[in-house]
């Protein structure tokens, strides 16, 4: 495991798993952070891996932006986009990623964990959008990802109003895929969708993510794009037979 700017990156055969490790600030998203996800990227870019990003401290996924840093910002930091394009890059990945939440998701930490594929969570999560009561947006996801998540009108009752949404609700209306009771099972919750996942094709998995994720302009050309490339892909060939060969044994 190799930790760098408050990230902790542990390399598995087939996933990485990244702890956000500034616990005296409550995983707070700030400059250096968010230079430490960029070169995570970077690696799952070159060197296709799926993503379990978890925050590590026991209680807290990440309690937002930097305050301070955010507070000494101008407007030109805005249109830099710090956090919107990590996020970004981290939503575009090749191959899935799973949000592990156990305590607050705030301001940017649930933006983080919007950017995942998928989230999975303690009954201690929270999730919110307190950018409004600060005096700016929820500038860095949250205005297009939530309401694709949860339907607009109740995106928009949580980013006007800051209200934070506990785990039992975030469940209920699908911000989150699972609620675990027992903190100490969401790491291994978090692992087995991802154990789920790694059964499948990786070409096929990737294909499926990048059709998933397209604006909806791209379908279904770029369906059947998909599918041409995984019909000439032997393993496609070679996992069908291992199918038949199963079901004529039956």
């Amino acid at each position: 495991m190799s930790a760098t700017s408050g990230l902790q990156v542990e390399e598995l055969p087939d996933r990485v798993v990244a702890t956000l490790a500034r616990p005296e600030k409550r995983n707070a998203i700030d400059a250096d952070l968010v230079a430490a996800l960029h070169a995570l990227c970077a690696e799952l870019e070159a060197r296709p891996r799926l993503l379990l990003l978890t925050g590590g401290a026991e209680g807290i996924f990440a309690a937002g932006a930097d305050i301070a840093q955010l507070r000494d910002r101008d407007r030109l930091d805005a249109l830099a986009a710090i956090n919107a394009g990590i996020f970004a890059r981290i939503r575009a990945l090749p191959m899935p990623s799973v949000a592990a939440v156990d305590g607050p998701a705030l301001g940017g930490g649930a933006e983080l964990s919007y950017a995942c594929d998928l989230r999975v969570c303690t009954e201690r999560a929270v999730f919110g959008q307190p950018e409004v009561r600060l005096g700016i947006i929820a500038g860095a996801g949250a205005t297009h990802r939530l309401p694709a998540l949860i339907g607009e009108a109740r995106a928009k009752e949580l980013l006007y109003t800051g209200r934070r949404m506990d785990a039992a609700e975030a469940l209920r209306v699908g911000l989150v895929n699972q609620v675990v009771a027992d903190p100490a099972a969401l790491l291994p919750a978090a692992h087995g969708l991802l154990d789920e996942m790694a059964k499948a094709s990786p070409l096929a998995l990737r294909l499926t993510k990048l059709a998933v994720d397209a604006p909806a302009a791209a379908h279904p050309a770029l369906d059947l794009a998909a599918q041409a490339v995984l019909f000439e892909d032997e393993e496609k060939r070679e996992r069908m037979t291992r199918f038949l060969d199963r079901r004529d044994r039956r």
